[in-house]
């Protein structure tokens, strides 16, 4: 496997969409330029996605998937990292994702489960966060340093 962690470009949108789908994860409300997200490319195919929208210094992790042939080979944590990183070069002090399913691997990166009531206005404000991901779903959050 030679797997690139590269940023999304708009030719990489329908192999982005298919993954995120086959891991029921959104795609309505995927920005049109795909800024903020990076993918693993076996290659030319999207195998890997995460990415970010913030504003100002509060962030929101999302869309954080591997294709099922790609699983445990630190595929994710890759994806993670670099967002992360990212996020701290853009001043993010704080960094929310929402998840039905992943709670306990985000977990080992830090973030802690919050209650949906403590989220910022523009965490709230978001597709994701008002209405894409069920209210049953986890809210956690991970403060930047």
């Amino acid at each position: 496997m030679n797997i690139q962690i590269q940023s999304a470009q708009t030719q990489h949108r329908a192999g982005l969409e298919i993954l995120l789908s086959a891991n029921a994860l959104p795609v309505s409300d995927l920005p049109a330029s795909l800024n903020g997200f990076y993918l693993a490319l076996d290659g030319e195919a999207v195998v890997g996605a995460a990415g970010m929208e913030h504003w100002d210094n509060v962030g929101l992790l999302r869309s954080v998937a591997v294709a099922e042939s790609h699983r445990n080979h630190h595929i994710a944590r890759q994806l993670t990292d670099t967002v992360l990183s990212h996020a701290r070069k853009a001043q993010v002090q704080e960094i929310y994702l929402i998840t039905n399913t992943a709670d306990r691997y985000f977990e080992k990166y830090g973030f802690q489960r919050v209650d949906r009531s403590e989220v910022p206005e523009s965490i709230a404000q978001t597709e994701q966060f008002a209405g894409l991901c069920p209210s049953s779903a986890v809210v956690m959050k991970m403060t930047l340093r």
